[in-house]
């Protein structure tokens, strides 16, 4: 959700002010496995990892066909929508962005996009203007709408119909916050793919460090959701869960993964964190302890796939793969789930499916960004 530096300090401010009380924002220890660390024993997990491997090898393929939405209403004409973003320095934000944008002009639909420049004080300003503005609906792009629960208040009373993007944490209609949907992956299939991903790569025998933020929920809970997976084999080890606060990623992961290396050397095979960005600060330390860019460890992130994951997956630069989200398809599904919603219909109930990216299955690209949405899309919009 949070794809790059600045975005990510600002939504972590976010989450800080709707959390404090319930889960402290400092950084806690790094936690290491009871057990003392051995190397990885191989394969102690045959049925596991045969299920880990049809579930990567099915989520690396880039050639699979549209299986979303073919049937809904046909465009509801005269529309106009107003985006509300979290931050547009923010990859992801800003993709969504995009999608729309394409998406409204296919439908003929105005679009406006406010920026709420990454503060609670600005997005609440960004979606008070939008109400202000009586759009035919207003889409939530990355933050949580209980931080804005004046504004969202007023756009109810107002009848405005609310979609929003990463604004809760599950997929689908929402009622608190009051949503016609909410657009993300399920966090639980993120958290599973990445901890087979690391399974099928080991065959069944990795030792492995998450990379966490404790004081996100969120974060916490596809943390917890990926120790669990990873522990459904027995061969693979859990070395450590890095628990390093997003705004201190920058200052502390560098140090911690010195540490890591001198603590654990080649039992670390592999990593999996929450957010890309780790392994941005991560690579510094690595090239200084003379581990080579392709690995070990072998890095996957755990969600997003902004561009910067993406060139370091293509150059093979200490991070392997990503589980990224189809910005610009996202985009595009937020229109017509208005469109839903001005023609009085439920939601879709689409979600994407996970996806994993590798410098082999990338072409090159910097980012996922799937086939046949579009068409499939302007097919129901003109009532075919």
């Amino acid at each position: 959700m949070y794809p790059n530096r600045t975005s990510v300090l600002a939504a972590a401010a976010l989450w800080a002010a709707a959390t404090a009380l319930l889960a402290g924002c400092g950084g806690g220890p790094s936690q290491t496995s009871a057990s003392p660390p051995t190397a990885p024993s191989g394969a102690g997990c045959p049925a596991v990892l045969a299920k880990a491997k049809e579930a990567v090898g099915q989520a690396e393929r880039a050639d699979l066909s549209w299986n979303g939405p073919t049937t809904g209403p046909a465009a509801v004409p005269g529309k106009s929508v107003v985006y509300v973003a979290q931050t547009m320095t923010n990859p992801g934000v800003a993709g969504v962005a995009q999608g729309i944008r394409e998406a409204a002009a296919a439908m003929g639909w105005q679009v406006r996009v406010i920026d709420g420049e990454g503060t609670p004080a600005g997005i609440q300003a960004a979606l008070s203007q939008a109400v202000t503005l009586k759009p035919s609906g207003i889409a939530i792009g990355g933050f949580d709408p209980l931080l804005t629960a004046q504004q969202t208040a007023r756009a109810e009373a107002a009848g405005i119909p609310l979609v929003g993007w990463h604004a809760v944490t599950s997929p689908g209609p929402s009622s608190r916050p009051r949503l016609f949907t909410n657009i993300t992956t399920k966090v639980a299939e993120v958290a599973g793919i990445s901890a087979d991903w690391v399974i099928a790569g080991s065959d069944g025998g990795a030792g492995v460090v998450v990379f966490t933020d404790d004081s996100i929920p969120f974060a916490r809970n596809k943390s917890e959701l990926i120790k669990q997976a990873l522990a459904e084999c027995p061969g693979v080890r859990l070395l450590a869960t890095e628990n390093i606060p997003i705004p201190d990623a920058s200052q502390r992961t560098p140090q911690q993964v010195s540490s890591l290396v001198s603590r654990f050397r080649n039992r670390w095979t592999h990593s999996i964190a929450i957010n890309d960005l780790y392994f941005a600060d991560a690579a510094p330390a690595l090239r200084a302890a003379g581990r080579p860019g392709e690995g070990p460890p072998f890095n996957i992130g755990a969600g997003d796939g902004d561009p910067s994951a993406f060139q370091r997956i293509n150059s093979r630069r200490h991070q392997a793969a990503t589980v990224p989200e189809p910005l610009n398809q996202q985009g595009w599904q937020i229109i017509d789930e208005f469109n839903r919603a001005f023609a009085g219909r439920p939601a879709s109930g689409y979600v994407a499916p996970v996806h994993v990216v590798t410098a082999e299955n990338s072409g090159g690209a910097t980012s996922w960004d799937p086939k046949g949405y579009r068409e499939a899309y302007e097919r129901i919009w003109r009532g075919e």
